[in-house]
C-alpha cells in the first residue's frame, strides 16, 4: 500500500499531550507550548493534556507516563531541555522510555535546522522521537523557531499517519 493510501486511512484528528520542559516558564510565558497547541488545533487535532514540568528527569518521565496512561492521548509532544547543558535532561528521560525510536525525525529536524534556520549550531540539538506504550512521542527544542519548524514541516504533516501505524 502506498504512503498516499496510508495517509487516506489515517485518523483526521488525534488526541495529544503537550509537555513544556522548563525551569522558568509559566503558562503565561510558555510561547512554545502555545505554539504547539495552535498548530495542533489548526490541523484539526486536540490537546487533551498540557503540562509544564521542571527540567528534572523524574518529572519528565512522570509527565510522559501520565500522557501514556490517558485513553484519549495518542501523541505526546515535548518542547525544551534537548540541548547539551547540564540541566538539559529531556533527551535522557525520553530515550529511557522509548520502545521504538524514529531516528529519521531527529535526523530530518537537524537537517532542516541546518539548511533553513541555524546553520551548524544544529549539531547541538538532541531532538528525538519514537513510541511508548502505543503512543508516539516527539521531543523538540524549546525555542519557538524550533517548535515552528518541527510542527509545520515534520510532525503535523505525519501525525495521523503515525497514529494509523501505531493502531495497526
Amino acid at each position: 500500500m502506498s504512503t498516499v493510501a496510508h495517509k487516506a486511512e489515517a485518523p483526521k484528528a488525534v488526541g495529544c499531550m503537550v509537555i513544556t520542559v522548563s525551569d522558568t516558564r509559566t503558562e503565561a510565558t510558555d510561547k512554545s507550548g502555545r505554539l504547539m497547541k495552535q498548530y495542533l488545533e489548526e490541523a484539526g487535532h486536540r490537546t487533551v493534556l498540557y503540562q509544564i514540568v521542571k527540567d528534572e528527569r523524574k518529572e519528565i518521565v512522570e509527565a510522559i507516563q501520565t500522557g501514556a496512561s490517558h485513553p484519549e492521548v495518542d501523541v505526546i509532544l515535548l518542547n525544551g531541555g534537548t540541548g547539551i547543558a547540564v540541566r538539559d535532561t529531556t533527551y535522557e528521560a525520553v530515550r529511557e522510555l522509548l520502545e521504538k525510536e524514529m531516528p529519521g525525525f531527529g535526523e530530518l529536524f537537524r537537517y532542516l535546522s541546518f539548511t533553513e534556520d541555524i546553520g551548524s549550531a544544529a549539531i547541538l540539538s538532541r531532538a528525538v522521537a519514537g513510541t511508548y506504550r502505543g503512543r508516539a512521542i516527539f521531543s523538540t527544542p524549546g525555542s519557538s523557531g524550533a517548535v515552528r519548524l518541527a510542527m509545520s514541516r515534520l510532525i503535523v504533516p505525519e501525525l495521523g499517519h503515525v497514529v494509523r501505524e501505531l493502531r495497526k
